[in-house]
């Protein structure tokens, strides 16, 4: 039986001083992102940013008592943005996160659900969007694409078969 291999290459940066001027200043508003996000109950605080015609856009998660009735951070900044702004190109998205009680050495990488609309709005706008995101070690993650990080995605093509 043949075998396939499927690889996703990142960059990894020391701190956030080693990325571009623009990608710090959106790195640091998702940090900043993180403090509006309400999680009672995880206690885990995700913030997102994207600049969008020169402006600088927020999401976080919002949590709900009947879960799973909330949402992510990266999702409600996708929706977000895609309600007010349907034909707008995304460049480059910001993923921070942080805990109450712990570190992680890996960088907290968006879940499935946040892969899944994030890759349809890349596919939308037939234009890769870089994502930086990073664990409590600082590090800085970086993807040059969404595809990077769901390489076997389910996609329009898959309701054609």
């Amino acid at each position: 039986m043949p075998k396939k291999i499927v690889q996703s290459e990142f960059e990894v940066f020391d701190d956030i001083n080693a990325l571009s001027e623009n990608d710090q200043i959106l790195f640091k508003s998702a940090i900043k992102a993180c403090d509006n996000a309400y999680a009672p109950y995880s206690h885990f605080f995700v913030g997102a940013a994207t600049r969008v015609e020169g402006k600088i856009y927020f999401g976080n998660n919002q949590e709900n008592a009947a879960y799973p009735s909330g949402i992510c951070a990266e999702r409600s900044l996708i929706y977000w943005l895609g309600a007010n702004f349907p034909h707008t190109q995304i460049d480059v998205i910001a993923v921070a996160a942080r805990e109450e009680s712990s570190n992680h050495d890996l960088p907290v990488t968006p879940c499935g659900a946040c892969r899944q609309a994030l890759l349809e709005y890349e596919i939308k706008q037939k234009k890769p969007i870089k994502l930086l995101f990073r664990g409590s070690d600082k590090k800085i993650w970086v993807s040059p694409s969404i595809n990077n990080l769901l390489p076997i995605a389910f996609t329009e093509d898959n309701l054609h078969e």
